[in-house]
């Protein structure tokens, strides 16, 4: 909630100011809509007087902003500045009683008169022009001084104890910040030339629909390392630079959304189309289709704004309404600067830290790793997200439920939402936002950017067709998720798949628009003490009741690892199952689900494959490389402690040296009991480890064809989705006709005829 201090003179007045308590900090707004002028610190003596009056008023603000058609944001140390000048001056007035006889000319009144208007200049000048009322104050001295020495023995020591007082006064000024920081420059300086306060005030300048501070201009000290253009359309683009200071370990990312970039004249619009928009306040039901809910509200968007333009006389082009539409829409319904960010495809993760108003926003690139961004959210601005995304999980977020975990969806963007607020955090509200890929990730992208290679994508392939249950472990952010939805679409698209997620972050939607037959569960989180969502154990218990489908596990987490292993032991599950889990190493994975999570050890046995991927630290330090680490099968022979009895065997594991992923000899030799009871189950592969092998190697092989292909053809979207299961469905088909001609599915037949359907499909795409 945002606190209100009102003084005598707050109102809707031109020139009225008021104090506002947001996010633990006062903040002095003053109201310049209406003024013929932008108000500015720097051009008019004016504003900065009526700035400083209203700071000796307050002096406990720390920001200072100017209400116009835009908000001008006056930072802590910008406001610093003009807070010791108000100070002082208050110091010297209330205090010092510097503009009083006993102060000025206590022996000799006749000096009273002339040494009162020097004084009163200088205090006048002092909140106008602080610059050159110490500029002045030198001269009143220096003139002085010269006065001094015509005087005789008898008003000489009057003079004197006047002289002491100026110097005083100007040693005070001498010692204010704003002094200091433009001493080097007051060589240069010409009376009254208010140029030299462009070294001292750079507002940023905020659309008035949004609180959150962005700071518009380039550091001066920083190099630019990139620049490039994000969108959501053709109406809605957005610049981003990333730039690097010398002495900072995070790189600076700098954004510049459309709304921070409009005229006056659209400004104007837009501000007065959010007051009639704001007066609707989006109900539950409204954000159970929020992608219908956005669409109506842009066309209603659309109306009012051309009806506004032409009421004010403003001429506004059609590529600039639907412009204005966007940005009112994301500034109303939606979530702000939260959605320009999420635009940015290299952006992985967005954090929003307590105390919010005081914080800039982090992000995690994926080319730049982590960057600090130009943006400091208010708390207005992040009280109203979390209303909305109460709103869109249907879940608590209060004291007695201070976490939310939720998801957003906008378009082709999906994010995994995590809120936490008092009194588990006691600054405030804060966010951690995972930006999800528009589209899965595959095998074929998964071995481009080096987190497993050919080898390891064909032997995930060929433990997915051979029904095993698999556990993706890894550490925070190492792509356990990702990494599992990449394995989805191994899954054979004719058979159902049925998903059980608290927060839905597996790729349903576009599997489902490549034509998988699939069910999504979504289940209670098991940070929530009270919901009327169904518990993930029950959830998995449902599963099983609803036919023989492959089961994908979005995160094991608490009590439906029993309910989960309960399911796999008793053989009710002939499909794949998977799911994710943390734990740096399979040993870790035994010790969370016997242990943490109350599993039977014996149970655990269950478990075929452990895959676990976890982030690889550059030598410097400063970057981290997302790598699978190792695949390893669980053995069935011990009886207490996998580790002791030697119950985990690695088929893959990774080597630092190489930066690869490297099969061990058992995996060469065909020493894998989960291999070889897969094997078992087939016509000509069982005890027939070179069929095995070799067919591990032919989905090795195409895998390698087809980041080869895309690489020479320039050609990224054959590594996606859409083409990679087209890719899978052919090998799978061309395997089962060589099989019925040949008995097995040799790579040797298979391979060549792959080939041909891959060339094809490249002269279909003009390739």
């Amino acid at each position: 909630m945002v606190e209100y201090e009102k003084n005598s003179t707050q109102g809707n007045a031109l020139y009225s100011h008021e104090i506002r308590r947001e996010g633990g900090e006062d903040i002095l707004y003053v109201n310049y809509l209406g003024a013929p002028f932008v108000p500015s610190l720097v051009d008019s003596p004016e504003v900065m007087e009526r700035t400083v009056d209203a700071l000796i008023e307050n002096p406990n603000v720390s920001r200072i902003i100017f209400s116009q058609q835009k908000n001008y944001n006056y930072d802590f140390n910008e406001t610093t500045f003009l807070l010791e000048v108000a100070n002082l001056h208050n110091h010297l007035l209330k205090q010092e009683k510097i503009l009083s006889k006993e102060r000025l000319a206590p022996i000799h009144a006749g000096f009273f008169p002339k040494r009162y208007m020097e004084v009163f200049s200088f205090l006048t000048f002092l909140k106008k022009d602080p610059i050159l009322a110490y500029t002045e104050l030198k001269k009143i001295i220096i003139q002085g001084k010269i006065f001094l020495e015509k005087l005789g023995v008898t008003y000489a020591s009057d003079q004197e104890n006047y002289l002491g007082l100026l110097n005083r006064i100007l040693m005070m000024m001498e010692k204010i910040r704003l002094i200091q920081e433009v001493r080097p420059y007051l060589d240069d300086y010409r009376k009254a030339d208010r140029e030299i306060y462009n070294k001292l005030f750079k507002p940023d300048a905020i659309p008035n629909f949004t609180l959150s501070r962005l700071i518009s201009d380039l550091p001066s000290d920083a190099e630019i390392v990139d620049q490039y253009e994000i969108s959501n359309d053709e109406y809605d683009k957005s610049v981003v630079t990333i730039l690097k200071r010398k002495d900072d370990s995070k790189l600076i990312y700098h954004v510049v959304p459309p709304e921070n970039s409009l005229s006056e004249d659209h400004n104007t619009i837009l501000n007065l189309a959010r007051r009639v928009l704001v007066e609707h306040q989006p109900k539950a039901d409204e954000f159970t289709d929020t992608e219908r809910t956005r669409q109506v509200f842009f066309n209603v968007s659309r109306d009012l704004l051309q009806d506004l333009a032409q009421n004010k006389g403003v001429k506004i082009t059609y590529s600039d309404l639907n412009k204005l539409a966007m940005i009112l829409v994301r500034h109303t319904i939606g979530f702000g600067i939260i959605e320009v960010l999420l635009q940015d495809k290299k952006i992985q993760d967005i954090t929003l830290n307590a105390p919010i108003s005081m914080t800039p926003i982090f992000i995690r690139h994926q080319g730049y790793d982590e960057c600090v961004v130009n943006v400091i959210p208010s708390q207005e601005d992040v009280d109203s997200w979390a209303a909305k995304f109460r709103l869109v999980s249907g879940r608590p977020l209060d004291e007695a439920n201070p976490i939310l975990d939720t998801q957003l969806e906008i378009g082709k963007i999906r994010a995994r939402i995590a809120i936490i607020q008092r009194p588990l955090s006691p600054d405030g509200i804060s966010y951690a936002i995972r930006r999800h890929r528009e589209e899965p990730w595959t095998f074929p992208l998964f071995t481009k950017n080096k987190m497993i290679n050919p080898l390891a994508a064909g032997l995930m392939s060929f433990l997915v067709d051979g029904s095993r249950t698999m556990l993706i472990a890894g550490t925070r952010s190492s792509g356990k998720t990702s990494l599992l939805g990449s394995l989805m679409l191994e899954i054979i698209p004719k058979y159902r798949i049925i998903t059980i997620e608290d927060s839905m972050e597996l790729p349903v939607e576009s599997l489902r628009k490549l034509k998988y037959d699939i069910l999504r569960m979504k289940v209670r989180s098991a940070l929530l003490k009270t919901t009327t969502e169904v518990s993930a154990d029950d959830g998995i218990r449902t599963s099983l009741r609803l036919g023989d489908s492959c089961l994908i596990i979005g995160e094991v987490r608490s009590l439906e690892a029993q309910a989960l292993y309960e399911a796999m032991r008793v053989g009710a599950l002939a499909n794949v199952v998977a799911g994710t889990i943390h734990g740096a190493s399979p040993y870790a994975v035994f010790d969370r689900v016997v242990n943490d999570l109350d599993v039977p050890a014996t149970s655990f046995k269950a478990t075929d494959i452990i895959v676990v991927a976890n982030p690889i630290k550059t030598p410097d330090g400063l970057h981290s490389l997302k790598r699978v680490v190792s695949i390893s099968e669980v053995r069935k022979h011990w009886t207490k402690d996998p580790l002791e009895e030697k119950g985990f065997v690695d088929l893959m594991r990774y080597n630092v040296e190489t930066d690869e992923l490297e099969p061990t000899e058992d995996l060469i030799n065909g020493d894998s009991e989960v291999i070889k009871d897969i094997a078992s189950n087939v016509k000509g592969w069982a005890g027939n480890w070179d069929a095995v092998w070799d067919n591990i190697l032919l989905r090795a092989k195409i895998n390698e064809a087809l980041v080869k292909t895309a690489e020479k053809m320039k050609d990224p979207d054959l590594l996606e989705s859409g083409f990679s299961t087209r890719a899978n469905h052919a090998f799978h088909r061309i395997s089962d006709e060589v099989h019925q001609e040949f008995g097995l599915p040799l790579s040797e037949k298979v391979f060549p005829l792959w080939e041909i359907w891959l060339n094809d499909e490249l002269r279909k795409r003009g390739k």
